[in-house]
């Protein structure tokens, strides 16, 4: 790019990293918001088709015996819910019968009803529903219902305001880590530059360049170091016979010169070089094979990590809304065992004593549920870190006749307090410090999705010091 040719290579680094980085945060936070926006309108039409058909279902006598009344009353109950702005009864001549609120203007209200259903029109989601007594059976009249968007427009700007959040920090932490991971690759190339130009402009041969790593800068910085001393030997050579061989030093001299001009001009070549590999590896529209990407950006690798895990974590959490959920029968048992037994290597070194209760089968997703029990065992295996031994125990507690037995995952880890317990279950939300125990926060919320999917709840009781249990129930 033209505007890049000027540009120092620090800039150049720092200005591709950024950007990178900001177009996927960007990508996933639009990502997340649409998702979002578009699960809870099909939410919104949800909810008010069943309100409708209750409403509808308690209205049958009244519109067919004529009991305008009765009706009035009925829709009247809708003031319970703020988000109605407008409802009707048509009788089965399509004429309206009664109305809510019973002050209203008329042009709030259609004249005659419309196609059954439920849509979006004019900011407001308004549906019509049959008055029957029976589905499929004569129909009395209709129903209309009109809701405001305010709670979507609330959730939007709960989204919005929590992406600008993240974005911002995100960037903060873009341009601190940027600032770092540049100069991994800047520094040692402006180091052979500024030797080149003591070389090249004060005849200083005694200059050398420090090696900063073994890659291919570091060969490159050897082999000019090399050089520097193999010319200042032979100047040191020469300075020795300055007395003796007044000529033949001023030949040595010119030669001398002319070959250092030659190799300050020389080292300019493979300068350009490194800068073009370094502009094609971070260049985003580069092809760069992963064999030459983890040569060249070995420096760069692991400060990346950190974010490579909280978009991979996000982008998880909204895709699992989007996953299929397949249900079957499930042997909880045999599925704890295989999601303890991934954590193998980091009980290494640990007393842990492991309770598995018999758990009763259950119908559901194996892989989802697998993530809730590795999940929460994780938990409850870091929070158990200070304890000696640590107890981890998986059980079920039967519930009343004709309820679903609940199941919970206790320790004897560090607890927390129960004022904070509104924070587990949401993206990104930690109650303990990342330098006391690791973790992006995502776990819990995503536990929490799976869990709702699967039409149960999921709750915590805990107390400081006095570790912590998660129960969840499962709907068949």
């Amino acid at each position: 790019m033209p505007i890049f040719r000027q540009t120092p290579i620090q800039q150049k680094l720092m200005t591709m990293i950024l950007v990178t980085s900001g177009v996927v945060l960007l990508l996933t936070c639009a990502t997340f918001i649409g998702y979002e926006l578009l699960t809870y309108r099909r939410a919104a039409i949800q909810q008010l088709a069943t309100l409708a058909n209750i409403i509808a279902a308690e209205s049958t006598g009244a519109v067919a015996f004529d009991n305008q009344r009765d009706a009035t009353e009925i829709l009247a109950a809708l003031k319970a819910e703020r988000h109605i702005v407008a409802a009707c009864l048509y009788d089965r001549h399509g004429r309206i019968f009664s109305r809510y609120p019973a002050n209203a203007p008329g042009d709030v209200f259609p004249s005659s009803p419309k196609s059954d259903g439920f849509r979006f029109e004019s900011g407001f989601l308004v549906g019509f529903t049959p008055v029957v007594q029976v589905e499929g059976s004569e129909r009395f009249g209709t129903l209309f219902l009109s809701s405001d968007m305010e709670a979507m427009n609330e959730r939007l700007r709960l989204y919005g305001g929590l992406a600008v959040f993240v974005v911002l920090v995100a960037s903060l932490v873009a341009v601190a880590l940027s600032r770092m991971l540049q100069r991994q690759i800047s520094d040692p190339i402006l180091e052979l530059v500024q030797t080149a130009q003591a070389v090249s402009v004060r005849r200083d041969y005694s200059v050398r360049a420090s090696k900063h790593s073994d890659d291919e800068l570091g060969v490159l910085t050897d082999a000019i170091n090399h050089m520097l001393a193999q010319i200042q030997e032979q100047n040191a050579g020469l300075e020795k016979r300055v007395r003796e061989r007044t000529a033949e030093l001023e030949s040595a001299n010119n030669e001398l010169e002319a070959f250092g001009s030659s190799a300050a001009h020389d080292l300019r070549t493979p300068l350009r070089t490194i800068t073009g590999f370094a502009d094609v590896i971070l260049d985003p529209r580069a092809k760069t094979s992963a064999e030459d990407a983890q040569r060249y950006v070995r420096l760069i690798r692991d400060g990346s990590v950190q974010m490579s895990e909280l978009i991979n974590d996000l982008l998880a959490f909204s895709r699992l809304g989007r996953q299929a959920l397949t249900r079957q029968p499930v042997d909880l048992n045999s599925l704890v065992g295989e999601a303890y037994a991934g954590f193998a290597r980091e009980l290494m070194g640990r007393k842990v004593e492991f309770r598995l209760h018999e758990l009763p089968r259950s119908v559901g997703d194996p892989a989802l549920l697998k993530v809730v029990f590795t999940n929460l065992l994780s938990n409850a295996l870091k929070y158990t870190r200070p304890r000696n031994p640590a107890v981890v125990e998986v059980g079920v507690t039967p519930g009343a006749p004709g309820d679903h037995p609940v199941f919970f995952v206790r320790d004897n880890g560090v607890g927390f307090a129960m004022s904070d317990a509104g924070k587990l279950f949401g993206v990104f939300q930690r109650l303990h410090h990342a330098h006391e125990f690791e973790g992006t926060g995502v776990g819990l919320a995503t536990v929490r999705r799976i869990i709702d999917r699967h039409g149960g709840r999921i709750w915590a009781e805990a107390a400081p010091e006095a570790g912590a249990t998660f129960f969840f129930t499962l709907t068949p």
